[in-house]
């Protein structure tokens, strides 16, 4: 079958090993998108709401494209983000409420959790995975390597905009 995706016995990584991966990918896909759109809640620039608001709804794209090939592959996605997600949103939460510094604090901690994405999808590409998944893995960490840079951008300008 042309479309089948699942790993072969010759494959040197696992089906459930693939289905980690994703679900791992998916865990970080739903971190960023419910910490955009907290920062997006919380931002008082017209600026960056609308980044922050995109940027969301790019990570929501990916989890529902990650979802589908977990289910493709016999998986169960995992349900919600990681601990670490959670703290970073409740983060989000208190800088958003400190006053005119708190545009720069939400950049700098969104490029944070970026670090964190492309990192994460790194790791993942160094694995063995069958094709097909290997090219969504790779668009998406390009799309996380492009947020990352349109975020430390933005983080710069405002940085030299308060100095």
């Amino acid at each position: 079958m042309a479309n089948d995706i699942h790993a072969t016995a010759a494959d040197a990584v696992s089906n459930d090993q693939v289905i980690d991966v994703l679900n791992d990918l998916l865990e970080n896909s739903r971190d960023g998108e419910y910490g955009f759109r907290a920062c997006a809640k919380e931002v008082d620039s017209a600026q960056l709401k609308p980044v922050f608001e995109s940027r969301a709804s790019q990570c929501a794209s990916a989890a529902s494209e990650l979802v589908a090939l977990i289910r493709q592959l016999g998986g169960k996605a995992d349900d919600g983000g990681t601990v670490s997600g959670a703290m970073h949103r409740g983060w989000v939460h208190v800088k958003g409420t400190v006053g005119a510094n708190s545009a720069l604090s939400m950049l700098e901690e969104c490029e944070r959790g970026e670090d964190a994405a492309v990192a994460r999808y790194r790791k993942a590409l160094k694995e063995n995975l069958p094709p097909e998944v290997r090219m969504v893995v790779q668009r998406q960490a390009d799309g996380a390597q492009a947020n990352h840079d349109q975020i430390k951008g933005l983080r710069d300008q405002f940085r030299s905009a308060k100095g």
